[in-house]
């Protein structure tokens, strides 16, 4: 039927999978493609509503009737952060149990509401509420759909195909700011509280699409298990283990993920990278509002340049350990992270210089910060979770990664106001520098 032949109910073995690494069957290769753009758009989709925030909070500190401080806006961020943090640890192993297909659904959807009733909001307490309903449901996002691309993709092109399809974060964040500043500035508009309605809308659409063409495994289709179809040997936790499906199976899966020590060293190092890019995204824009006066489109622009490295430092991440280091992914973590280090330390230095200083380096910022991030949270977390672990490995990894997003992303306001902007950088060189570091003894590590 598919083309494929596929295991019948109760067989011992698979059908014939001779030469099917090189003989690509036209269905399994058109179902790749589109679980590849479902996912890729889903997670791309749900940055609209993540980015609406940090664009509002110009408007916000505007509003007569709001007028909320720094320290308020970074209290706010504090309270989304948290419950995206929890939240990575709860749905990554909830993927692994249920699939991503529902968890995902279930998020794109809370999300779309948690936006629309910030848009309608005026208290704190209500921005703060919304918020951490917002992060609840965005973390329904990351682990599930790399379980996703696991279950579809295998070891072999795994890096390749996690470069490509790490850019959807990065792109996703590039086109939402602007997109969401475009309309909270707009003639028509001119108003914050349109940063969450529009991007909220985007989100449903795409959620739309999602659940039309997204499907969990091949086999959900009647096709082969991914290594089978090309012709590799399977990775996973242990070579006897059955359905993921069953409820002892499934809690035996997250136990042996978590007893890696690689995936606990992944996590750490996630922990201190993160704060650099969380601290851009949710500040990005207030930061060159309050050093240049820019409004709220400009301002949303120039900080969205961080984004625009974002996707050619997946890209060279994925083909540069696939290919130069044999599927090797923590060199290429650690290059980077130095790199990143050096940057921020001479950030405040150099941002002095004006507004395309600036831009500039938000885009070495997002080259560095993006290819190690895409490797810890992606590829190396399916690598070393394995597919039938890889939504726990996933979530566990960006947990501790969201751990110290909490910092990145409620710090720069409270610190900036006491010890200016400058001190931000450096602490975020600090961070990035202990993160390269820490992953030096796993230089070699391979799954």
């Amino acid at each position: 039927m598919y083309g494929v032949r596929v295991r019948k109910r109760g067989s011992k073995s698979w059908g014939n999978t001779t030469n099917l690494a090189t003989q690509k069957d036209p269905v399994y290769q058109g179902w790749r493609i589109k679980i590849f753009v479902a996912t890729w758009l889903g997670y791309a989709a749900f940055y609209f509503t993540r980015k609406a925030f940090s664009v509002a909070k110009i408007g916000l500190s505007a509003d007569p009737s709001i007028g909320f401080d720094n320290d308020t806006l970074a209290f706010i961020d504090a309270a989304y952060l948290a419950a995206y943090m929890f939240g990575q640890f709860f749905w990554g192993p909830l993927g692994d149990r249920f699939g991503p297909r529902r968890i995902v659904i279930f998020g794109m959807l809370c999300s779309v509401l948690a936006a629309i009733f910030s848009g309608f909001s005026t208290t704190f307490f209500f921005f703060a509420l919304f918020s951490v309903l917002q992060g609840l449901a965005q973390s329904t996002g990351w682990a599930p759909l790399t379980k996703n691309i696991s279950t579809w993709f295998s070891f072999r092109e795994r890096g390749r195909v996690m470069g490509w399809w790490c850019t959807n974060y990065a792109i996703g964040g590039l086109i939402a700011s602007p997109f969401a500043g475009l309309m909270a500035g707009a003639y028509f508009f001119n108003d914050w509280r349109y940063a969450f309605f529009m991007p909220a809308l985007v989100l449903l659409l795409v959620a739309v699409l999602f659940y039309i063409i997204q499907r969990d495994k091949p086999e959900d289709v009647g096709l082969l298990p991914i290594e089978d179809y090309q012709g590799e040997a399977r990775r996973d936790v242990t070579p006897s283990a059955g359905p993921a499906s069953q409820q002892g199976e499934s809690w035996r899966i997250i136990c042996e993920v978590l007893k890696n020590k690689t995936v606990w060293a992944l996590a750490l190092v996630y922990f201190f990278l993160k704060p650099t890019r969380y601290a851009i995204l949710f500040w990005g824009p207030k930061y060159i509002n309050e050093q240049f006066g820019s409004g709220v489109t400009e301002s949303s622009f120039i900080s969205a340049i961080f984004e625009l490295g974002g996707p050619l430092g997946a890209l060279l991440s994925g083909y540069v350990s696939d290919k130069l280091f044999k599927s090797k992914r923590m060199p290429v973590i650690i290059i980077p992270l130095a790199a990143l280090a050096v940057v921020l330390f001479f950030f405040n230095h150099f941002a002095l210089s004006g507004k395309m200083a600036v831009g500039i380096l938000f885009f070495l910022i997002g080259l560095f910060v993006y290819g190690p991030d895409s490797l810890i949270s992606g590829t190396a977390a399916i690598d070393f979770g394995t597919k039938r672990g890889a939504g726990t490995a996933a979530g566990f990894i960006n947990g501790m990664g969201s751990l110290g997003a909490v910092l990145g992303g409620s710090l720069p306001g409270i610190v900036a106001m006491r010890w200016g902007w400058g001190g931000v950088f450096t602490s975020l060189a600090v961070s990035t520098l202990f993160a390269a570091i820490l992953l030096i003894p796993f230089w070699k590590k391979v799954p």
